[in-house]
C-alpha cells in the first residue's frame, strides 16, 4: 500500500469511499477524486486493491499511471487482474470469460447470458457433471481393486444407469451450451446459391453498407464475407459465400468448397435464387407445380449433399418482373410458403425477409439461453459426451472395468478443463491474452 500512499496520502478505511487529492513524485496535486481500499482477500483478485477515481482524460490518467510506476509498481498485463483471481480462487474460467462476454455483449440477451454465467449457473451445471462422474469412477475402481468379490459390481443395474443418466445430463447441458453460444457470439446466417442470385446484395442491404462487390460477372464472389448485424436485438453473422456451380479455376473451386463448409456449419441459411429462373415462371400460376420447381432448383444446388434443415428460400430480383409475375408469385410464397420473392435492389418486401428470418431463428431456439457459453466449452462438452457414450458401450458390452476407469477419467478431466479445475498453461495463456489490458 505503499505507493497507494504517496499518491493520496493516508488510506481511507477498507470499503469506505474517501475524497482525497492526487499528488505526483514532487507532492504536485494533479487531480482530485475518489479513492476506494479493498482489502485481501475481500476482492476482485483476492489480494489488497486500491482503486483511483479522478476525473479522466488521457492526460490526467497517464500522470495518475506515471505516478504509480515510478513509485515502484508497472503496468498489468492483458487479463492479469482475472489471471490473479482465477489463482486465488476467487472465480473460475467460465465466470472470467463471462466477463469479457458482458463487456462485448451485441445485445440484452447475450448480456443477460453473460452475467448468469458470470453468477456461476454454467459452472454449477458443470460441477455437478464432475461430481457424477467422479462417484461413478469411485464405484468402477472399488470393483477392479477388489477382484476377489465374487459379486461383478459392473454388472450391477445401478452402474448402467448413472452412466445412462451422466450422458442425458451432459447431453442436455451441450444444448443449453449451444444455445448460450449462438446467443452470444451471434446465429450463423449463410447466403448460398449459384452464381449471380443476388447473395451479395442481400448481405449489403442487410448490413447497410457495401460490405461485397456486386457485378453481372458469374463467379465474382471468391470467397467468404462475414458481418454481424442485429435484427430486432437478435445477434446474426451473415457469410456471404461463393456461388456454387461448376468451378473455372482452382481459385474459384476452392471458394466454392468453402461455400459447403460455411453452409454446413449455419445454424440457418437464406437458399438464394433469381426470381427470373425459367422453371419459377413456367410454374407461377400453380401451387404444386410452383413447389416443385423450388424443390428441383435446390436438388440442382445440392446434388447429392443434404439441404439444410434450417433454411429460407429467396428469390431475389422481384423488380426485373412484371407486375403480373409478382402478384402470380407472391400468392405462393411469403414467411410460411415455399419461398420469399424480394429486391435486394428496390428494397422492396424487404420487411417480409426479416420476418422470416426471424421465424427461423426463433425455431432454432435463441430467445432466452440460461447462460453464455463459448467455442471450446462446447468442444470440450462434446468430447467428454463422446467419453461417456464410450464408457456406457464398454459396461454393456460387459468389457473390463479399467477401460470404463479410463474413459472416465477422461471425461471427468475435459470437463474439469471447462472451469479450469483441469488445465494447461497453454489454455491458460490464451484464455487471459484475450482480455483487455489489465481486465
Amino acid at each position: 500500500m505503499p505507493i497507494a500512499e504517496q499518491v493520496v496520502g493516508r488510506l481511507p478505511a477498507p470499503r469506505q469511499a474517501y475524497y482525497r487529492h492526487f499528488q505526483d513524485i514532487d507532492q504536485n496535486i494533479f487531480d482530485q477524486g475518489v479513492v476506494l481500499w479493498f482489502q485481501g482477500p475481500a476482492s476482485f483478485t483476492g489480494e489488497d486493491v486500491v482503486e483511483f477515481q479522478g476525473h479522466g482524460g488521457p492526460v490526467v490518467v497517464d500522470l495518475l499511471k506515471q505516478t504509480c510506476v515510478q513509485q515502484g509498481a508497472r503496468l498489468a498485463r492483458p487479463g492479469e487482474f482475472s489471471e490473479r483471481a482465477f489463482l486465488n480462487d476467487k472465480l473460475d474460467l467460465v465466470q472470467l470469460e463471462a466477463i469479457a462476454d458482458l463487456i462485448d455483449s451485441a445485445s440484452q440477451q447475450a448480456a443477460r447470458g453473460a452475467y448468469q454465467s458470470l453468477s456461476g449457473v454454467f459452472s454449477r451445471e458443470v460441477d455437478q457433471l464432475v461430481q457424477g462422474v467422479t462417484e461413478l469412477r469411485i464405484y468402477v475402481e472399488a470393483a477392479i481393486d477388489f477382484p476377489e468379490e465374487e459379486i461383478d459390481f459392473l454388472d450391477e443395474p445401478i452402474v448402467a444407469e448413472q452412466v445412462n443418466q451422466l450422458v442425458i445430463n451432459l447431453t442436455a447441458l451441450l444444448a443449453q451450451a449451444e444455445q448460450g453460444r449462438r446467443l452470444q457470439s451471434g446465429l450463423k446466417v449463410a447466403l448460398i446459391g449459384p452464381p449471380n442470385a443476388g447473395k451479395s446484395s442481400i448481405l449489403n442491404r442487410l448490413t447497410g453498407d457495401d460490405s461485397a462487390i456486386v457485378t453481372n460477372i458469374p463467379g465474382t464472389t471468391r470467397d467468404v464475407v462475414k458481418e454481424q448485424i442485429l435484427i430486432d436485438g437478435l445477434p446474426l453473422v451473415i457469410s456471404d459465400t461463393a456461388g456454387i456451380r461448376k468451378a473455372s479455376d482452382a481459385i474459384e473451386a476452392v471458394g466454392i468448397e468453402r461455400s459447403w463448409q460455411v453452409a454446413e456449419a449455419a445454424d440457418v441459411s437464406l437458399i438464394v435464387f433469381d426470381a427470373t429462373d425459367h422453371q419459377i415462371l413456367a410454374s407461377k400460376d400453380n401451387d404444386r407445380s410452383f413447389d416443385q420447381a423450388i424443390k428441383a432448383l435446390q436438388k440442382q444446388l445440392f446434388g447429392e449433399r443434404p439441404a439444410p434443415a434450417k433454411a429460407v428460400v429467396v428469390l431475389n430480383k422481384m423488380d426485373t418482373l412484371s407486375a403480373t409475375e409478382q402478384q402470380q408469385i407472391n400468392q405462393r410464397v411469403g414467411p410460411k410458403g415455399a419461398a420469399v420473392l424480394v429486391s435486394a435492389k428496390t428494397g422492396e418486401s424487404w420487411q417480409t425477409l426479416l420476418d422470416a428470418i426471424k421465424a427461423m431463428a426463433l425455431d432454432v431456439d435463441v430467445g432466452e439461453s440460461v447462460f453464455s457459453a463459448r467455442a471450446r466449452h462446447i468442444v470440450a462438452l462434446k468430447q467428454a459426451q463422446r467419453y461417456l457414450a464410450a464408457a456406457k458401450d464398454l459396461i454393456e458390452a460387459k468389457h473390463p472395468g479399467e477401460l470404463v476407469a479410463e474413459e472416465l477419467k477422461m471425461a471427468q478431466d475435459t470437463l474439469g478443463e471447462i472451469t479450469g479445475k483441469v488445465t494447461s498453461d497453454e489454455l491458460l495463456g490464451k484464455i487471459f491474452g484475450s482480455f483487455c489490458i489489465g481486465k
